[in-house]
């Protein structure tokens, strides 16, 4: 079955897609609170993330582990405000990056961005570990439109 990953275009793909949504994410004035400076291995860590996500290698699960992702969210406190911006840049980035635009990579990436946005939210707001949302692994994210390779 072709993967997301295959789809989207594989690493070199998604880390012009990342780069492109970390770009708008630092000067964007919702998401701004977010993204204070630039992390030197952000749009690196985000790349591994969504392709691991999308069936590519599971990089992020080996260098860094799901505590990671966990551990960057905590006490962020996302708004819902911020959330939606989140999801709005990340779509914008899909189209500037030349990523497909068949609908159903588009619809998987969407809900995607939305699960994983409602995830973040959920532990950026949790007050202790038992308010964290339970996924505790990389997400391998499915799609109705695989094919048979």
């Amino acid at each position: 079955m072709t993967s997301l990953y295959a789809h989207a275009g594989g690493d070199d793909a998604l880390h012009r897609l990342e780069e492109i949504f970390y770009t708008k994410a630092l000067a964007d004035p919702v998401l701004r609170p977010l993204f204070p400076e630039r992390q030197p291995h952000h749009v690196e860590h985000l790349t591994w993330f969504t392709a691991e996500s999308f069936g590519g290698p599971d990089r992020f699960s080996r260098e860094l582990g799901f505590a990671h992702m966990i551990q960057v969210h905590r006490h962020l406190n996302i708004t819902d405000e911020q959330r939606q911006r989140f999801v709005a840049l990340y779509v914008e980035a899909l189209d500037e990056a030349g990523l497909p635009d068949d609908e159903p990579f588009r619809e998987a990436v969407r809900s995607h961005i939305e699960f994983g946005s409602q995830v973040a939210q959920q532990n950026s707001r949790a007050e202790n570990e038992a308010e964290l949302h339970p996924l505790r692994e990389v997400p391998l994210w499915t799609w109705p439109g695989a094919v048979e390779d």
